[in-house]
C-alpha cells in the first residue's frame, strides 16, 4: 500500500435536473442536492486512492463532515478536490472542497475511508 498524506485528485461533473435537490428528495429546488455533492466528493477520494491500495484491497466511506454552502444550478460545472491528510492504519482521512463557475467555493469537508479486503468483506454480506 503506497499510502502518504498529500495525495490528491479532482472529479469535474455539470449538474443535470437528476442531481437536483427536488429529484433526490432533500428538498425541492432545482439546485444541487447535497446528497449528490456528497457522492462527489467520495468519489473523489475514492480517484486519490487509485493504484495506491492493495491488490485485493479496497476503501469503504465510514465517516463524513460536509458543509454545503452554496448553490449551483442545473448545467453549472461543479470540481470536487479530494486531499488525503492523514493515514491511521487502515484509516484515511480527506479534506474536500467543491467549487462551482469562477472558482465559487460550494461547500467543504471531511470525508474518512477505511482501507478493506474487498472479498473479506462482501463475504460478510452472506452472513
Amino acid at each position: 500500500m503506497d499510502l502518504l498524506p498529500g495525495r490528491t485528485a479532482e472529479v469535474s461533473r455539470t449538474v443535470t435536473a437528476a442531481d437536483t435537490a427536488a429529484e433526490l428528495g432533500s428538498g425541492d429546488l432545482l439546485v444541487l442536492g447535497t446528497p449528490r455533492l456528497l457522492a462527489w466528493a467520495e468519489a473523489a477520494t475514492v480517484a486519490a486512492l487509485e493504484g495506491a491500495l492493495d491488490p485485493g484491497a479496497t476503501s469503504v466511506g465510514t465517516r463524513v463532515g460536509l458543509t454545503h454552502t452554496a448553490p449551483s444550478g442545473i448545467g453549472d460545472a461543479v470540481t470536487v478536490t479530494a486531499r488525503l491528510t492523514s493515514v491511521d492504519g487502515r484509516r484515511l482521512t480527506f479534506a474536500v472542497a467543491a467549487t462551482g463557475p469562477a472558482g465559487a467555493l460550494l461547500g467543504e469537508g471531511t470525508v474518512e475511508r477505511v482501507v478493506v479486503d474487498a472479498a473479506r468483506f462482501t463475504a460478510r454480506l452472506r452472513g
